[in-house]
């Protein structure tokens, strides 16, 4: 009985150490191997992706930091973000950027402000370091995202309302591009992306996330990356919340919500239309350079400029800030085809996916067929 009550105690000691770390320091949990630094990050109520943080966009920050006329580019994830950043430097810069000068690399030109970028970062610890960090060129990082050669700065954003305060009365006039996919070529995105970050970006987050390269995508079983979008998985809110968030704000005049599928099937028409969006006038010659330039093909000749940096790291040994990147060079531009989710996975999966669409946006019609395949709203 002794040794059943010292076994006890010594179980209780644990999960209380385990609490309190999980509580004062979770990031120590990131020196252990994976799964077990996410299962334990997760257990002690610390939330997913472990390196997403809201700080910046809470109602009484935003105003410290943000100018009249930014953008925020709120799009899914795998849903055409680094797309939408640099085609809206393009369309800022009227395609005159012809040499990329002013876009070395998407996290210098537009950086992700909901980004954490070191294990034990914040916002309140990052924030002064966007003006006053100095690159290896000797040039200050804020020379890339504060350009004053900008009509308007463009800033990186995975988060919907109310974490983004769309509606905040009064302070600053912030416009929102949002943009949706369908579920299913999402999650199909998702499966490649896992793969793509570099082993050094892994390091840093304790193993996240994992590189499920040797998966077989075409079983009947959820490939990982499709489990956790499920709604019972940990990121089902970077899908189902995110769409769902954004559809009630779909028509207030500082945002544009739009659906990846319809803008692959009409660059230049939604080139003008975002344009139009952001108040910028592009005439016919700069409207057909900018639509080439915001094109896949274009951007695929430019894989050294979307690896994500993050400068402002502090995790001495684990980052070199100067050369390492969050992805595999080339990763963030890929064909993008609309559809490919329902042709890679295996018919039981898609059912699956197709259920959980009808139970997480099954009550709004409209949602749930927008959702999928886009059009007008």
């Amino acid at each position: 009985m002794a040794l059943i009550k010292n076994v006890g105690k010594a179980v209780l000691g644990l999960a209380v150490l385990i609490g309190s770390i999980g509580k004062f320091a979770p990031h120590l949990f990131f020196d252990l191997p994976f799964p077990f630094s996410v299962i334990l990050w997760v257990t002690t109520g610390n939330s997913m992706p472990m390196y997403f943080m809201p700080d910046a966009w809470k109602e009484d920050e935003i105003d410290s930091w943000m100018k009249d006329g930014d953008l925020v580019i709120a799009t899914g994830v795998k849903s055409g973000t680094t797309f939408m950043l640099y085609c809206t430097h393009q369309i800022r810069t009227k395609g005159t950027d012809l040499d990329d000068e002013l876009f070395p690399d998407v996290s210098l030109a537009t950086p992700w402000m909901d980004l954490k970028q070191s294990r034990t970062g914040s916002w309140a610890e990052q924030k002064d370091r966007y003006n006053d960090t100095v690159l290896s060129n000797g040039r200050k990082l804020k020379e890339y995202w504060d350009n004053p050669a900008f009509p308007f700065r463009i800033f990186k954003s995975h988060y919907a309302p109310p974490e983004l305060p769309v509606r905040k009365k009064g302070g600053k006039k912030i416009k929102y591009l949002a943009m949706a996919r369908n579920g299913l070529d999402v999650a199909a995105s998702m499966t490649n992306f896992y793969s793509s970050h570099t082993d050094e970006f892994r390091k840093v987050w304790g193993g996240f996330p994992p590189d499920i390269s040797g998966e077989d995508h075409a079983a009947d079983e959820p490939p990982a990356a499709v489990k956790d979008m499920l709604p019972t998985g940990p990121m089902a809110e970077i899908y189902f919340g995110y769409v769902k968030k954004w559809w009630a704000f779909r028509n207030d005049p500082n945002v544009l919500y739009i659906h990846y599928s319809d803008v692959r099937k009409d660059l230049k028409g939604h080139v003008s239309k975002i344009a139009k969006f952001l108040e910028v006038d592009l005439n016919q010659n700069e409207l057909d350079v900018v639509t080439k330039r915001c094109g896949i093909e274009h951007m695929k000749s430019l894989p050294d400029k979307f690896g994500y940096k993050m400068p402002l790291n502090l995790d001495k040994g684990l980052w070199d800030s100067e050369k390492d990147t969050i992805v595999k060079t080339g990763a963030m531009v890929n064909t993008g085809e609309v559809g490919k989710g329902k042709a890679k996975f295996h018919p039981k999966v898609v059912e699956q996916w197709r259920k959980a669409e009808e139970d997480m946006l099954g009550d709004d019609p409209d949602l749930l067929n927008w959702a999928r395949n886009g059009g007008k709203y």
